[in-house]
């Protein structure tokens, strides 16, 4: 098996690219204007990274109420490549407490810089602009720090008991802070819980943190805790704080408990009979071993590849050269270039190099009835192309039999899709992850039905890659990628983790197929891995992989 690894990484070095290292980065914000008398603003910073000449999100803070000097606990981890002009932008939005999502959010200021920038600097600030002109005082400070050495995480899970109540009418709402103290005594926040409201006996969620980030890999470090009990103004009162290391943290292993007592200095200097402010309970410390894209794929995972082409009317008369599905005898369509740029890479990953490939939209042979997921090559038993090749050639072979129809549903072939990755996931073992790449020329008519089937697919091993084809607005296809918010299906339910990559094909019309393959693609590795390290399955290691292996004679 090793030729598949072999040929990957004569590729074009999409999953092995020679990351230099990765940094974790950050993020506080300070004088934001208050332009609202009744209210401060609620701050979100989204992080966004230009591609090929577009701004695409990366990931984003948390939202904080009330505040305009905020100081997130959520990390950015981001690939740094010392070679590549990494481009970064950093975007500051009020967003209400009614909704979470950037379009109706009201814009505060921006920045852009490169990452070599903020990692030579380590401490990174700057003014925030505003439609060019500056946003007051308001500015950004970025803080990076290498993830070097143990790349595990700690899963922590904490509650309290008897804390101080500070509020007149109801009890405290208390979150809990957890900071790191560094070298030079700087203090560097790590965690902010959320808020239990009117609750003295606090049951906070689990959360996890890299043990980089938590202690900078000294267990001995100094770790400050501090309790607090939210107040709307931002103001929020002070119930208590405690020290303790990693070490002593460690002591909650293997169903044991830690305990610490909330103090809060001031009451104990001035009240005799002063005990406690409460007391802090670590419920479960657990240590995470954290594995590579590549663990896995040398593990003997393979990436199962599926197309789905989109046969609708809208795509045009196959015959008629304006067609997108025209074949034109030396000049591939639209179709074929993404299908091949973004195949030639996965099927590099796949030992038996066979392909399903489906068509959707089309009236297709013998009664010509509508069908949204056929196999190109007509043969339902087996729907499977031998290499890209292959597949190329089913499509260009099953144009001429069918009658190009609608509407375009998508939502049947995530489910035939998911309906395999559903098999696998049973097996709870890393050796198949499917990739669905839809290509499709149009917004889909089934919006609902594909963010049901995109919500129940987050939760198995799979992604889906969609290419729009064209010149359509795709626009409302952007959601589905969670560029904006969070997916929730009609019910409500929000996607488990962001499986789908929307890329309009003609951003690439003029690039070369690596750059389309590389976008499309580059979110694979993070997903594979997300996917197995949340299910707790490990990759198989050389001995597991050589005893499972069937040898022929």
């Amino acid at each position: 098996m090793s030729n598949i690894y072999e040929s990957a990484a004569n590729t074009l070095g999409l999953f092995s690219s020679p990351c230099l290292t990765k940094v974790e980065l950050r993020v506080a914000c300070k004088g934001i204007s208050d332009r609202d008398a009744l209210s401060k603003p609620d701050p979100c910073v989204v992080l966004k990274m230009q591609s090929h000449g577009q701004w695409l999100e990366v990931d984003r803070t948390e939202v904080i109420r009330s505040a305009l000097n905020p100081t997130f606990s959520k990390v950015f981890t981001m690939d740094f490549y010392f070679e590549e002009v990494q481009r970064l932008r950093f975007e500051l939005y009020d967003i209400s407490s009614s909704h979470n999502g950037i379009k109706e959010a009201d814009f505060l200021g921006a920045t852009e810089c490169t990452l070599g920038q903020i990692v030579s600097q380590r401490k990174f600030s700057k003014s925030l602009l505003k439609h060019g002109c500056s946003a007051g005082k308001s500015s950004i400070m970025i803080i990076a720090e290498e993830l070097s050495g143990n790349g595990d995480y700690v899963e922590l899970s904490f509650s309290a008991r008897k804390l101080d109540d500070k509020d007149f009418f109801s009890k405290s709402d208390p979150f809990l802070e957890i900071f790191r103290v560094n070298d030079d005594a700087t203090q560097q926040l790590v965690h902010r819980t959320e808020t239990i409201m009117n609750n003295l006996n606090p049951v906070w969620k689990t959360f996890k943190v890299s043990v980089n980030s938590l202690c900078s890999g000294d267990h001995d470090r100094k770790l400050k805790c501090t309790v607090w009990d939210w107040d709307s103004n931002g103001k929020h009162d002070f119930i208590g704080e405690f020290q303790t290391t990693f070490k002593e943290m460690r002591g909650a292993m293997d169903g044991k408990q830690m305990q610490w007592e909330c103090i809060n200095p001031k009451y104990k200097m001035k009240k005799k009979n002063y005990k406690n402010s409460g007391i802090v309970i670590l419920n479960q410390c657990k240590i995470i071993k954290m594995h590579s894209f590549l663990d896995y794929i040398m593990g003997g995972c393979q990436i199962q590849f599926t197309v789905a082409i989109d046969f609708t009317a809208s795509n045009g008369d196959p015959r008629n050269s304006c067609s997108l599905h025209y074949i034109h005898p030396y000049q591939p369509n639209e179709y074929l270039k993404a299908l091949v740029a973004v195949g030639e890479i996965c099927q590099d990953y796949d030992s038996d190099k066979m392909f399903p490939a489906f068509g959707f939209g089309a009236r297709i042979p013998p009664d010509f009835k509508v069908s949204h997921d056929f196999a190109v090559n007509f043969n339902e038993d087996n729907p499977e192309c031998a290499g890209i090749q292959g597949v190329v050639e089913a499509y260009q072979n099953c144009l001429p039999k069918i009658q190009l129809y609608g509407p375009t549903n998508i939502a049947p072939i995530i489910q035939k899709v998911a309906g395999s990755a559903s098999r696998e996931m049973h097996t709870k073992e890393a050796m198949q992850y499917f990739i669905l790449l839809i290509l499709t020329d149009g917004v889909i008519t089934d919006m609902a039905d594909t963010r049901e089937a995109i919500v129940h697919a987050s939760h198995l091993p799979m992604s889906v890659i969609i290419v729009g084809v064209g010149n359509a607005d795709f626009s409302d296809m952007q959601m589905l990628d969670g560029d904006d918010g969070i997916l929730r299906s009609p019910k409500g339910e929000p996607v488990l983790r962001d499986i789908v990559q929307f890329v309009p094909f003609r951003n690439f019309k003029h690039a070369s197929p690596a750059a389309l393959a590389k976008s499309v693609l580059a979110e694979v590795p993070n997903q594979v891995v997300d996917y197995y390290n949340s299910k707790g399955i490990k990759p198989k290691c050389a001995s597991e992989l050589e005893s499972s292996r069937t040898f022929g004679p």
